[in-house]
């Protein structure tokens, strides 16, 4: 006689629960990424816009000036 184990199926049962929690936190963390990414390209395109904007309202011919990079050392250099 053979004895079959039951506990067999219950653990393939709960450990494919398990997965089809894990995807589900994945997918909605997923989802919440993309909504975040989309919120920061349209900061980011207001910000290129206002930074245009901004060069426009200046002298068109000037030209950037040279700055030293030893200017913007922190104090403590």
């Amino acid at each position: 006689m053979t004895a079959t184990t039951p506990s067999r199926p219950d653990t393939t049962e709960h450990r494919l629960t398990e997965l089809e929690i894990k995807a589900s936190y994945a997918e909605d963390l997923l989802d919440t990424l993309n909504q975040l990414v989309a919120r920061q390209q349209e900061q980011i395109e207001l910000l290129l816009r206002e930074v245009s904007r901004l060069r426009q309202r200046g002298e068109p011919d000037a030209a950037p000036a040279a700055r030293d990079p030893r200017d913007e050392l922190p104090p403590h250099y």
